[in-house]
């Protein structure tokens, strides 16, 4: 008797398919580099075969295309989530947004900026992922000088460039320091400080 047999292989619709696959990259590319990982471990974390991915994405590209959007999608819920919570106050939304930061930035499973992330895996400036990373950040300090201008600051663009540096700051001070240092737990003080210098007649 064959004890050794493999087990029957699991059917399953293509959008199944497709879920498993962008779920596994999501969780590879973020947490070990999308360069560093290749289909056979995506496809190996998805449970499916080669053949399933590249049914469903036409190469390793296009599904660092689709991880990059859905990464985009989840970025901005968070913002729209902290923004939300202040609709009529824009001063007190952005002093939500460092606090909401600060709070998911000292997560242990933390693992920064994966659009920052991605712009350290590749140099070339031209490169998709690269353009995609800097059309999330332009539309960061789009949103950060809006918010400012509702705020009231005086130079609302410069708060923007403050406020998206200390943002960024956040980003490498979250895998820099050591957790017990607690540094993150200055963001949101360091965010009022910004804001409130911005505001002074």
């Amino acid at each position: 008797m064959n004890t050794t047999a493999k087990p029957p292989r699991t059917i399953v619709d293509a959008d199944t398919a497709a879920a498993r696959i962008l779920d596994a990259a999501e969780t590879l590319f973020y947490r070990e580099g999308s360069r560093n990982v290749g289909v056979d471990a995506v496809v190996k974390e998805a449970g499916v075969n080669k053949m399933s991915l590249y049914r469903q994405f036409s190469s390793k590209d296009e599904l660092l295309r689709r991880y990059l959007q859905r990464r985009d999608d989840r970025f901005w819920g968070y913002v729209d989530a902290s923004l939300e919570l202040h609709p009529h106050d824009a001063a007190a939304a952005l002093r939500q947004f460092f606090a909401d930061l600060a709070e998911r930035a000292g997560n242990p499973a933390y693992r920064g900026c994966p659009f920052v992330n991605i712009a350290v895996e590749y140099p070339e400036r031209e490169h998709f992922a690269r353009v995609f990373v800097a059309d999330n950040k332009r539309q960061l300090l789009q949103k950060l000088t809006e918010l400012a201008t509702r705020a009231g600051a005086r130079d609302p663009a410069a708060l923007a460039k403050g406020l998206a540096l200390l943002i960024e700051g956040a980003y490498a001070a979250s895998q820099t320091y050591a957790p017990e240092t607690e540094l993150l737990s200055a963001l949101p003080a360091t965010a009022d400080l910004l804001i409130a210098a911005a505001m002074l007649s």
